[in-house]
């Protein structure tokens, strides 16, 4: 009799405690599809990022003409104009290295920009679904666009929805 009324206050305590936790499910993704200024910036940091790219290309074709060059003309050069040649194609080489890692490395012109132009508005979705969860008293909010695998969710759960609302967007 005991075991038994132990075993279904242990029950009713599991009941209410799983009942207890809140969660909702957002699409960071759906959400930023639907901000134009996301759009829009996004839009830029392509045309940026392809301008980049364009140039760094550029230099690398001119590099590559010379590599081409210096090889068809290494056997007639003296000692000296080669190694003035090969010093040349060095620092080409390391020019294009080195404007490459400056506008797409790590903290390079682009990550810059982006921080610019995209932070902002992620910020400003961060706070609406902060401000959603506190008053909705959800315990989680996940996000299923992106790092955690779902395998299933209810649509009723997804509050992409009432972000975008907090955001004023329809």
């Amino acid at each position: 009799m005991k075991k038994t009324l132990l075993l279904s206050i242990a029950f009713l305590g599991l009941a209410f405690a799983s009942q207890a936790q809140r969660y909702a499910i957002i699409d960071t993704k759906y959400i930023l599809s639907k901000i134009p200024e996301y759009r829009d910036a996004d839009t830029k940091l392509q045309q940026i990022g392809s301008q980049w790219q364009k140039e760094i290309d550029d230099k690398q074709a001119q590099l590559d003409k010379m590599y081409k060059n210096y090889e068809a003309e290494q056997f007639m050069l003296t000692d000296e104009l080669k190694k003035k040649r090969e010093d040349e194609l060095f620092l080409r080489e390391k020019d294009v290295r080195e404007l490459q890692k400056r506008r797409f490395g790590y903290e390079g012109d682009l990550f810059k920009e982006r921080q610019k132009l995209v932070k902002p508005v992620q910020d400003k979705v961060y706070n609406a679904i902060q401000k959603m969860a506190i008053a909705k008293a959800y315990d989680f909010v996940l996000d299923k666009s992106e790092g955690i695998t779902i395998i299933f969710a209810d649509p009723k759960l997804d509050k992409s929805e009432d972000v975008l609302r907090e955001l004023g967007i329809k």
